[in-house]
């Protein structure tokens, strides 16, 4: 049975992706936990400004979200037809999307009434689920070689940063 292959772009927004929403998820949890913590709070207090953190972390994320959503919808297309991948980006979708429309002061201030907070509250909790199924779904579908493959820094000749472009004209055509 052949390796599998990704595509170098698609290994590279999902890496940038896979490590930041985890950080981002870590200070958010941080920040739930010292400023709302209606559902409970984490048994210790770490220093620091983590909502400034988180906010920064978020602002990283918004066009890594954007380039990885854009990727998605055209050469990664046929990914999306997995369940699990489609949820897991729909998940990040709302959580940076919900994150861009908050006000930080929100939270400092108490207000924990805001409609698009709980949205980012609930988009949390689903960005969570969503990494455990898209993670499953890859190691049920493909194994560890698949896992591994996302990691590999192997490129295949026409799969160069300079064919990224080209690539994703071609998927545009394909899909009409």
């Amino acid at each position: 049975m052949p390796r599998p292959y990704q595509p170098s772009l698609l290994r590279l927004l999902h890496g940038v992706t896979a490590l930041m929403v985890p950080l981002a998820w870590i200070t958010g949890l941080l920040v739930y936990s010292s400023h709302d913590g209606r559902f409970g709070r984490l048994p210790f207090a770490l220093p620091g400004e983590w909502i400034d953190i988180h906010g920064t972390v978020g602002l990283i994320l918004w066009p890594v979200a954007l380039l990885f959503g854009l990727y998605a919808l055209t050469a990664g297309q046929p990914r999306l037809r997995q369940p699990a991948n489609a949820i897991a980006l729909l998940a990040l979708v709302l959580a940076v999307g919900s994150g861009k429309l908050m006000d930080e002061d929100w939270l400092r201030d108490g207000q924990f009434d805001h409609l698009v907070y709980g949205v980012h509250l609930l988009a949390w909790l689903l960005i969570a689920l969503a990494i455990a199924m898209h993670v499953g779904s890859v190691l049920r579908r493909g194994g560890l070689p698949l896992a591994r493959s996302m990691a590999s820094l192997h490129l295949r000749s026409g799969d160069l940063p300079g064919n990224w472009l080209d690539q994703i004209r071609r998927s545009l055509k394909i899909g009409r």
